[in-house]
């Protein structure tokens, strides 16, 4: 994890985080040489499409020992922790611990569409690299696809429709560090066979459905799915091999189909005070 620190104290203080998130030790800090580099940098910010948001350099300076470490920083004390430490001792007591990745498989620097990507590997494999966490302490590893294709910036995009069609679909999406226009296609079998089989998947979660098909807006019970919807969980299945458990027909976290149980979710209840800190990162 990369930390701006001006960023994340006021996201802490919108959120009224205090007390329940954890800051590792050693994640490295952004600084506004990192956000200066990556301005003036031709390549990132027009070939590239870079954010600009001081990553990339940030990750390049952290591999040449060059940066900052959350443990250096006067600021982020209170919130300073020895994550691996708590993780691992969560799972010694048995407890659950869900490690979530970030950006899309295929801005993975090692997988993805190669130069269009970000600057580190965002697959399952090292996500769980990045919390201390090694391969056999894993039980489930959940990829999530939405029901179309999207993609913010330059890079390739298969499929792509063009913006007078995605918005007639309803597909219209924006970025949500720069709010750049995301592009959109239909959903790809072939990407998603790659993604499923680069991080191991053992289960699907198909978000957006509702967006596909606004018949199933707000379903909760999979018997209550049209046959087109169907069909097209279906068609996921046997083109990955891998069980949809999860799907979304709508933005509220209720608007969701738990095929694990086979029965809807049960109303929200309030998350207790008690939730580990460093596990809510």
């Amino acid at each position: 994890m990369l930390i701006d620190v001006p960023v994340l104290l006021e996201e802490i203080r919108q959120t009224e985080s205090e007390g329940r998130i954890g800051i590792d030790n050693q994640c490295a800090i952004i600084e506004e040489r990192h956000k200066d580099q990556e301005h003036r940098s031709e390549h990132l910010s027009q070939k590239i499409g870079s954010t600009k948001s001081g990553v990339g350099a940030c990750n390049a300076e952290r591999a040449l020992r060059m940066v900052k470490l959350a443990r250096q920083i006067g600021k982020l004390q209170p919130y300073t922790v020895d994550s691996v430490a708590e993780v691992q001792n969560a799972l010694s007591q048995g407890k659950n611990v869900m490690i979530e990745g970030t950006q899309g498989t295929y801005l993975s620097l090692y997988h993805g569409t190669y130069p269009y990507v970000t600057s580190k590997d965002v697959t399952a494999s090292q996500a769980c690299a990045d919390v201390g966490v090694g391969p056999t302490q894993v039980n489930d590893v959940i990829v999530i696809f939405k029901a179309y294709v999207t993609r913010v910036g330059e890079g390739p995009l298969e499929g792509q429709l063009n913006r007078e069609e995605v918005v007639r679909r309803g597909w219209m999406e924006h970025g949500t560090v720069t709010g750049r226009e995301r592009r959109a296609a239909p959903f790809d079998f072939h990407l998603a066979m790659r993604a499923v089989q680069l991080n191991g998947a053992t289960q699907i979660a198909l978000t957006k459905l509702d967006v596909l098909f606004p018949e199933s807006k707000g379903v909760s019970d999979i018997k209550q799915l049209r046959k087109d919807s169907s069909d097209f969980i279906a068609m996921i299945e046997k083109e990955t091999g891998v069980p949809v458990t999860l799907v979304g027909t709508g933005p509220s976290c209720e608007d969701m189909i738990d095929r694990r149980t086979g029965k809807p979710l049960p109303p929200k209840k309030e998350a207790p005070l008690s939730v580990r800190k460093s596990l809510r990162q």
